[in-house]
């Protein structure tokens, strides 16, 4: 597997936001593959409590002034860039006043998730697409961790398969621990109907749960890394039912290049339907 296009998209990445199983992870996998060769792009939201002085963002004037529409409402994209200190790669953030200038990540000073973390998950989503597309980029793998840009697969597979960027684009989907209790509401599946989204493949995202946001992603995926070696029971078995890729990747972070497994499995899954 060589010279491959490989687009990463995290809620988290370490040192933007503090270090855990997912920021650890979506930085040290880019990073590998980078170093071996390969070309990476890396997108995360731009949350309000990211010091963007001491990081050094700025924005990318010519990728910003985008309009991502969210329930009907037109919202402004602002994309901004950094590098990451001795890694020799950069890292896009998907920034927007209304949905990521606030001093906090998905929950509130009482640490209650934020009303329109729906609608923020369906900006951040399409917002990566977009600006993949503006930049013109055609990636072959598309690795995605984390629950807020679990919209990503069902976007690509339902309004991009036949954009030329991302025909052939084979999407990866990490799943964590640890991801929010409760449920998001309402405005994701209207914002979902409202982009003409048959109802039909919405049928785990009513009110959406962690474990229901994760079985979207894995339905509109073609392959699944967990990065834990247990995860939900219910979301585990869900997995299993699909026949897909399914690896274990609780040990990614100290050994990135054995993600090169899965990567190479899907893309001969490609070359063999070739």
């Amino acid at each position: 597997m060589e010279n491959k296009r490989i687009l990463y998209i995290s809620q988290e990445i370490h040192p933007y936001l503090p270090e855990n199983d997912i920021s650890r992870a979506a930085l040290a996998l880019p990073k590998k593959m980078n170093e071996i060769g390969h070309q990476v792009r890396v997108f995360m939201p731009r949350f309000g409590v990211i010091n963007e002085r001491r990081h050094q963002l700025h924005e990318v004037i010519r990728l910003s002034g985008i309009n991502i529409v969210v329930n009907d409402i037109d919202m402004p994209l602002i994309i901004k860039v950094a590098s990451v200190p001795q890694a020799r790669m950069q890292v896009y953030f998907i920034d927007n006043d209304e949905y990521f200038k606030r001093k906090a990540t998905v929950y509130d000073e009482k640490r209650q998730l934020f009303s329109d973390n729906d609608e923020r998950s369906i900006f951040f989503a399409k917002g990566v697409i977009e600006t993949v597309k503006k930049l013109g980029w055609k990636p072959d793998i598309i690795h995605i961790h984390g629950w807020m840009p679990s919209l990503v697969p069902m976007y690509l597979k339902l309004f991009n398969h036949d954009n030329p960027l991302f025909a052939d684009s084979k999407v990866v989907y990490s799943i964590y621990n640890g991801g929010f209790e409760g449920n998001l509401g309402e405005n994701m599946k209207n914002g979902l109907l409202f982009d003409e989204i048959d109802e039909g493949h919405l049928k785990h995202l009513d009110k959406p749960s962690f474990n229901d946001l994760n079985k979207a992603a894995v339905d509109f995926s073609h392959a699944i890394v967990k990065g834990h070696a247990e995860i939900d029971p219910d979301v585990d078995a869900y997995i299993k039912s699909k026949g897909i890729v399914y690896f274990d990747g609780s040990n990614l972070i100290d050994n990135p290049e054995e993600i090169l497994n899965v990567y190479k499995d899907i893309l001969v899954e490609e070359e063999s339907v070739a």
